[in-house]
């Protein structure tokens, strides 16, 4: 095999790896979010697969440029193949993580974010005002309307106590891995279907970090509420017991009234990062989940 034929396999791979992650994120019944069977009036399960498709291949294509020139180009796909914002949180995330060779995605993503430019945040800026995301407020310092004056992860940082994918940069996406992953592959351990995994995955996230989007939309008592629930559901055994079943649809029941205003589309975001993680690592095998439209 030339070198050639090893980077075309390596992309495959990669592209796999991105289309599964956000398919599965959305694919998953999760409580609050949009997936197959619940559609929201302006946002549908069909949106997110195609903005699944055209970011993870920008993402590809973008692999050897700056990191904020790879969000741009996946944004801009994004708003090429869909009307509104669905994945403007999972591209902030994956496009680090999608820079980094091999499976030691830890150590490289530090890398990737400690060496961010002013450059990075300016394209970054404008991939957010092309996505314009809901709820998106005005920052004191660094707003996303004016000139960034400061390298990408700096300005992150800025934002990291009120937004939790800023978090992720401001701290090398530790609470992926030391807190999302394992959950993750916990309810894959415990369930052995993709599907529960992320359920649970989901419920943890809530329980321990109050979701940036309901915060936004909704202040931090619904947040704290909704972090109570998942805590409550934990307690119950997660999705593993009836009880927790029963309580986790009466908890998407909830988070989908107020005009899914609570959709608690952070969290949704953080578990397509962390899908990609486990299959990067392939501490969760691919192909035991693999579906057809996951395909390049």
């Amino acid at each position: 095999m030339n070198d050639a034929e090893r980077s075309r396999l390596a992309d495959i791979s990669l592209l796999l790896c991105l289309k599964q992650a956000c398919i599965w994120e959305a694919r998953a019944r999760k409580a609050g979010n949009v997936h197959p069977d619940a559609n929201f009036e302006d946002l549908t399960y069909q949106h997110f697969v195609s903005s699944g498709y055209v970011s993870s291949r920008a993402l590809v294509a973008a692999l050897n440029e700056p990191l904020g020139s790879s969000i741009l180009r996946a944004i801009r796909a994004t708003r090429g193949s869909v009307p509104t914002n669905t994945n403007l949180g999972i591209v902030l995330l994956l496009a680090p993580l999608s820079k980094i060779q091999g499976e030691h995605l830890r150590a490289g993503v530090r890398d990737v974010l400690a060496h961010t430019t002013i450059e990075d945040s300016e394209q970054v800026f404008e991939a957010i005002r092309i996505a314009s995301p809901g709820g998106l407020g005005e920052a004191k310092e660094q707003d996303v309307r004016d000139t960034p004056t400061l390298p990408l992860r700096d300005i992150m940082a800025l934002a990291a106590d009120r937004d939790l994918i800023a978090r992720q940069y401001a701290n090398g996406f530790q609470d992926v891995f030391d807190l999302g992953v394992p959950a993750l592959l916990d309810g894959w351990a415990r369930f052995g279907e993709i599907e529960p995994a992320i359920q649970h995955c989901q419920l943890v996230w809530l329980a321990n970090h109050p979701d940036s989007l309901i915060l936004r939309k909704r202040g931090p008592e619904i947040a704290e509420v909704a972090s109570r629930q998942a805590s409550a559901i934990l307690e119950l055994g997660s999705i593993g017991t009836l009880a927790g079943r029963e309580a986790y649809a009466e908890f998407d029941g909830w988070l989908r009234a107020d005009g899914h205003a609570r959709n608690p589309g952070t969290t949704a975001d953080l578990i397509a990062a962390c899908l990609f993680v486990a299959f990067r690592e392939r501490t969760i095998s691919l192909g035991s989940s693999l579906l057809p439209e996951a395909l390049p």
